[in-house]
Formats: structure tokens, sequence, C-alpha cells
């Protein structure tokens, strides 16, 4: 009796796994991963791995297009074959997701290693990761964000904040353990909200000193401990520009991995049209003025090295299109013209 129990559970579970969609299997399969740790390191043996040096992503140029390359686990065994302890090298790597067809996809940084012998082998370079977010395909963005953001966090949670002793990570990455306090520390991300503000007819952008000539984009800052997001909006708004936010409304968000791992959350904040004088924080902010449709319509068609002009000054220009500040800008214009 209990065999044929048994052989129609089974026959029951591969039922419901058949009828579970692509992504539920994965993300099942990941978490497999994730808390297993035999089940990773054979993972490993077959998966794809994602090159950094010292947080910079490795890419391949092909004619006029930038590729992040899959390297196979053969590859990578090549390159870290005359290694000591090339093993252990792979067990540095951390989990960031799988194919459809549970591929597992890791990231490695490889910074302890001669950076040129690395792009030589493989025929390729790493690059700054702010410029390899606008030049890969887009749904290669998001990837090497995320992969960055935990490669940098496992960098710098090495040691327990209680006890100072070593952490140790676990073979996917997904946690750090302090053996002797007993204290696991999973991954954060800091909530920063991102704001375009409207009187009605127009919207503001602002610049701080250390952006690209000519660049503006929309307000944005972290949330204080305690502050929920409308809070955040609002003191934010008032601190930078001196205005009064009076509604507001959810947009979307974004991973962003700068400066180390934020969740951007966006929104659209509408102020009154006879409340709209700007008063600047200069301590924060170089510029912050009010853009009417028409100048906005321009300045998304402007490219940062077509902004220049003849005197030296520079029109104004948006962040491209994977930032979400850029996204806020064209929903605006949709609004206007709708």
């Amino acid at each position: 009796m209990a065999v044929v129990y048994q052989a129609l559970h089974r026959r029951v579970s591969s039922l419901g796994c058949r009828l579970h969609s692509t992504y539920v299997r994965k993300m099942r399969y990941l978490n497999q991963l994730k808390e297993d740790d035999s089940l990773c390191r054979q993972a490993q043996a077959s998966g794809a791995f994602y090159l950094f040096h010292n947080l910079s992503p490795f890419l391949q140029k092909v004619g006029k297009k930038y590729l992040v390359p899959q390297i196979s686990a053969a590859e990578m065994n090549r390159v870290l074959e005359e290694l000591p302890e090339a093993e252990q090298w792979l067990e540095k790597s951390v989990l960031i997701g799988c194919s459809d067809k549970h591929r597992p996809h890791f990231a490695l940084d490889l910074g302890a290693l001669d950076k040129t012998a690395i792009e030589s082998e493989l025929q390729g370079s790493f690059t700054d990761l702010r410029k390899a977010l606008f030049v890969v395909d887009g749904k290669d963005s998001p990837l090497l964000a995320s992969a960055q953001s935990l490669l940098r966090w496992h960098d710098s949670h090495q040691y327990c904040s209680k006890t100072g002793q070593p952490t140790e990570k676990n073979l996917a990455g997904s946690k750090r353990v302090c053996r002797a306090s007993g204290v696991t520390y999973y991954p954060q991300m800091s909530p920063v909200v991102i704001t375009l503000v409207s009187d009605g007819s127009r919207c503001l952008l602002a610049r701080q000193p250390s952006f690209p000539a000519g660049m503006f984009t929309a307000l944005s800052g972290f949330c204080d401990m305690g502050e929920n997001v409308e809070e955040t909006v609002r003191r934010e708004v008032a601190e930078e520009v001196g205005l009064e936010v009076e509604s507001l409304r959810y947009s979307a968000s974004q991973h962003w991995p700068f400066p180390s791992s934020s969740l951007m959350i966006a929104c659209h904040a509408l102020v009154g049209a006879q409340r709209a004088e700007i008063s600047m924080d200069s301590l924060e902010l170089e510029d912050a003025r009010w853009f009417g449709l028409e100048e906005i319509v321009e300045g998304l068609k402007r490219e940062p090295s077509s902004s220049k002009q003849d005197d030296g000054s520079f029109l104004p220009w948006f962040p491209p299109k994977q930032a979400i500040a850029h996204q806020l800008i064209r929903e605006w214009v949709q609004q206007q013209r709708a």
C-alpha cells in the first residue's frame, strides 16, 4: 500500500510541476540553489559566468554593439587552470539567476588577477559599470546592476558587525553567516524616491555639480528611517526646491547600483501653479528650473555629445532610456499631449 501511495504521490507531483509556469519552476529552482550548497556546486559545473574585475563588468564589442558574454564553466576552468586553488575561485561566485531551461547564471569578480591577461584571453574589456549600463542591450543592464551590487555587498560585509569575526557566504551568495554569533546577514537595498515635479503645465528638473555638463534630471533622495514614500517625496521636494507637494502618484521602480544598491521608487508630484517659485538648496543642487513641453521634447532628442554649443555652454539633455528618470519624463510628455 505504501508503494502504491508513493507512486501516486510522485505522479501527482510530476503533474503539478508540468502545470506550473516556466517562471514558477525557475523561481523554485533558484530557491533550491540558494538553500542547498551541494546542489549549487553541481550547478556551477554547467552554469554560465558573468565576469567582473574590481566591480567593472566584462564586455565584448562586436561591430558597433557591446555584448555581455556568458562564459561557460569550461572556459572559466581554462582561464583559472594555471592559478593555485582554482576550484576555490569558482566558489567566490554569486548566483544571479538562470535561463528558462535552468542554466544557472553566476557573477564572479577576478579583481585579484591580472586584468590585461584576462582581457587578452577572452578578447574583451572590463568597462566601468556606469558606461556599461548605457551601451549594452536593455535586457542586460538590470543583470549587470544586480550582479555588481551583490558582489559589492559581499566585499563590504566580510566581518560581523557584532563580533568583528569573519563571516562566511553560502555557495549561492544569498547570505553570510557569522559562526561566532550565529547572526545571518542578507543583502539589503536602500529605498530612494525619484520624483518628477509638475505645476500642471511645466515640469521641474535639476542638476548637481557632479553631473555631466548639461544633464538635468528628476529630484531624488533617500528615505529617512520611519518615513513612508509619500513623506519622503514631500520632504525632499521641500528641502531641495522649496515647494510644497499637493498630490503625488506612483509610477514604477528600478534597482539602481549607485552609490551601492538602491531601490528607486519613481513618482509624479503636483505642486500649486500659484506657489511654484523655486527656492533652491544650493548646497545640494547646482541648478533647478521649470521646463515647458517643447523644451522637454527637444531635450529628449538631444545626445550628450551634441549638447555643447559654440560658446562652450551646454543645452539641457536628460538621462538615457535605461534610467527610470527618462521614463518619468516620457510619461509627463504623454500626459501633456493627452
